[in-house]
């Protein structure tokens, strides 16, 4: 693959006086979201995540892992990758860069993504985004960045057809249910043998191979990214007092929907409803189904928060200091999994009692140990390293 620098002509990356709070706050919290997803996956080897025979206090925390977490995180990033990438055209175009130059400034900043990509599934985890990220952005980028207004108001057709498939999967689901009350099967899992590799490079070869299937699988997400598009076009979180009613309803159909549709799944993952194997299939299809609507749902939370805040104390400020590099966040977590719970390295995750509740205690503590060393490199006007490093590839030594 080949990648340069971008053209000398174009400006450089968005200064911190820019940028608005609710991206970043949204970023900074919602990497907690994943890292409790991601370490669920990782301690169990599996997708999702989770102990196929709950028992006690580990009910309680499927349930909530599979309402507000699983598959409920990425849509996030996905919405607000799409809301940064007409935010960085802007920037470009504002600089009196030709649209031949904005182009070619963000293709490159994609490839580097691809190229990030590769390498984070390589070395430390196979459930990576960032190639799916750069693939979905040179495509965003060629067919819808410079289209009509009329053009991106077909997004919006798109997510109510899709609300309507969720519905028939959840009357579907229901009518299953009822007539497979009963049973005994888990929610299906796949097993992923990287993260059961018992060294590190046969896990490195299993990565390898997960990786392209991984990220074909979730390249659909560009449905999610254009809304963030089309909502970046109006500058809904630039001014959220100007739209304040269009989060709120988006805040309460998105997450409602979210919930409602990820209720069935929470219950029989936590084994509060009993089902037949082909009723437990249908309940986890409107689960991912329905998790996409988490995304604009949170992404508008953040907004309203945003909204109210005059000016930002200690827990926003290091909040948004995360958000501003939440791609070093992101890249520290999966560190983080490889050294405290492959089977081949410390593998904490299955020797303290109830691996659930281990392994969310370390995502917590793996989360806000990012949040307090971006608050000091922020405090010290310092990007994260991994920013650094996709600004001067992107940008050339001007960065």
């Amino acid at each position: 693959m080949s990648v340069h620098a971008a053209p000398r002509l174009s400006r450089g990356p968005v200064q911190r006086a820019e940028r608005a709070l609710a991206p970043d706050l949204a970023r900074g919290a919602m990497l907690l979201i994943i890292a409790l997803a991601n370490v669920a996956g990782v301690v169990f080897a599996s997708q999702p995540g989770l102990d196929a025979t709950p028992e006690g206090v580990d009910r309680g925390l499927n349930f909530l892992l599979f309402e507000l977490v699983h598959a409920r995180g990425y849509p996030v990033f996905a919405v607000m990758f799409g809301y940064g990438l007409v935010q960085l055209a802007h920037r470009q175009d504002a600089s009196g860069a030709t649209p031949k130059q904005v182009r070619s400034v963000l293709i490159h900043r994609n490839l580097w993504l691809v190229a990030f990509g590769f390498a984070h599934a390589a070395l430390l985890f196979y459930g990576d985004f960032l190639g799916a990220y750069g693939i979905v952005g040179i495509v965003m980028t060629l067919v819808l960045l410079r289209r009509s207004e009329r053009f991106h108001r077909i997004v919006l057709v798109l997510w109510a057809l899709s609300a309507v498939q969720i519905l028939v999967i959840g009357a579907l689901v229901a009518s299953r249910v009822l007539e497979g009350l009963g049973g005994s099967a888990p929610l299906p899992a796949g097993h992923i043998d990287s993260l059961a590799a018992p060294g590190y490079l046969e896990s490195m070869l299993d990565r390898l191979g997960e990786w392209p299937m991984h990220t074909l699988t979730v390249l659909p997400f560009i449905m999610i990214a254009w809304l963030g598009m089309w909502a970046a076009r109006r500058r809904v979180l630039e001014e959220p007092a100007r739209h304040k009613t269009l989060l709120a309803w988006t805040a309460v159909l998105g997450l409602g929907v979210a919930i409602a549709g990820g209720l069935p799944a929470a219950l029989v993952s936590a084994g509060w409803l009993h089902v037949e194997e082909s009723a437990a299939g249908l309940t986890l299809m409107l689960h991912g189904a329905s998790g996409m609507f988490a995304g604009p749902g949170y992404v508008a939370v953040f907004g309203l928060i945003a909204m109210r805040v005059t000016r930002p104390g200690s827990v926003v400020g290091a909040l948004s200091a995360l958000g501003r590099r939440s791609l070093s966040g992101y890249l520290f977590q999966s560190v983080a999994w490889l050294v405290l719970l492959a089977p081949f390295t410390l593998a904490l995750g299955n020797r303290f009692g109830s691996p659930t509740v281990t392994g969310l205690i370390i995502a917590v503590t793996v989360w806000l140990t990012t949040v307090l060393v971006a608050r000091l490199l922020d405090k010290r006007k310092q990007a994260g390293p991994a920013e650094f490093v996709l600004r001067r590839l992107t940008y050339g030594p001007r960065a």
